[in-house]
């Protein structure tokens, strides 16, 4: 009998290294200038919607002190954040399964302690995901509402930070200062914005060029119109349900405006290094499968 080919022996069992390596991961942090706009409502069903597509998603409820993403999904966790940040639970012990296969990490609520964290300790929930082991495509992220060091912090450690907008000069005034606060001070320069509650006849479309026409006079950013969301009572009704819109009401406008935005986003380019300051999965980052220490590419900005 030949002797089997080493190359084709040594090729083999690195592929097989790589299947059992955890992978690079998409983190898309979900936020808005102000509360009201939708925002955990968008962001709980993006990550239902990525979910449907086959995509193994997390969700992170990151709205500290005012957490509220298991009330929408009906869910009652026996443990939350706030045990990983007393040092009583790990990560892995407090992640729930949510609807459609996500697997949601519960956030506090009615702890103000919680809401009041120091940037140490949301840097130790950031890093508590390099220890993750399993396999993710997606970290979808929800933060509070403005501009507080917990949602500056999570926007800058992601990979892509979606801005949810809806028309009132309160929410377009506050987006503005949100994005201003971190493309100045946390170098954030891309961002994509979903237009919420848009009315009939209109697309979003106006809504986003009034931001767009404020950022391209002061800042020097990239926004990007990503999706628009009607107004459909429907999406009320499913939050009364406790459950996801795009899978109580599937056929609705909204339902279809959200998988459209999940069929984008699951597109958007998944991150190949470290960008070199605080960052969720960073050791999946600097060592990517087939890559030895010290190969990422440094793209620190």
């Amino acid at each position: 009998m030949p002797a089997p080919d080493t190359a084709i022996m040594n090729d083999q069992a690195t592929g097989l290294r790589r299947m059992g390596e955890p992978r690079p991961v998409k983190v898309i942090t979900v936020t808005g200038g102000k509360g009201g706009v939708g925002k955990t409502n968008i962001c709980a069903n993006l990550a239902v919607s990525l979910s449907m597509l086959g995509k193994r998603v997390m969700l992170l409820d990151a709205d500290l002190g005012l957490a509220n993403v298991d009330i929408l999904f009906g869910m009652q966790p026996h443990y939350n954040l706030s045990d990983v940040v007393s040092g009583n639970r790990t990560l892995s012990e407090i992640v729930v399964d949510g609807p459609a296969g996500v697997q949601v990490v519960p956030g506090a609520s009615g702890l103000g302690e919680m809401a009041n964290l120091t940037p140490s300790h949301h840097a130790g929930i950031i890093n508590a995901f390099s220890d993750y082991t399993e396999n993710l495509d997606a970290l979808l992220v929800d933060t509070a509402a403005g501009i507080s060091d917990g949602v500056l912090r999570f926007a800058e450690a992601a990979h892509e930070v979606i801005v949810v907008v809806c028309d009132e000069p309160t929410s377009i005034t506050d987006s503005y200062a949100l994005i201003k606060v971190l493309s100045k001070d946390y170098g954030v320069n891309q961002f994509r914005i979903v237009t919420n509650m848009t009315r009939q006849g209109g697309t979003g479309s106006e809504l986003f060029q009034k931001l767009l026409k404020i950022t391209d006079r002061f800042l020097d950013i990239t926004l990007e119109h990503s999706g628009s969301v009607p107004f459909d009572d429907r999406v009320w009704r499913a939050v009364q349900l406790q459950t996801p819109f795009v899978t109580a009401f599937p056929t609705s406008l909204a339902a279809a405006s959200l998988k459209k935005l999940a069929h984008r986003a699951d597109n958007w380019d998944i991150p190949r290094s470290a960008r070199g300051n605080i960052e969720f999965f960073v050791e999946r980052l600097l060592k990517l499968p087939g890559q030895a220490p010290g190969q990422a590419e440094d793209t620190q900005q």
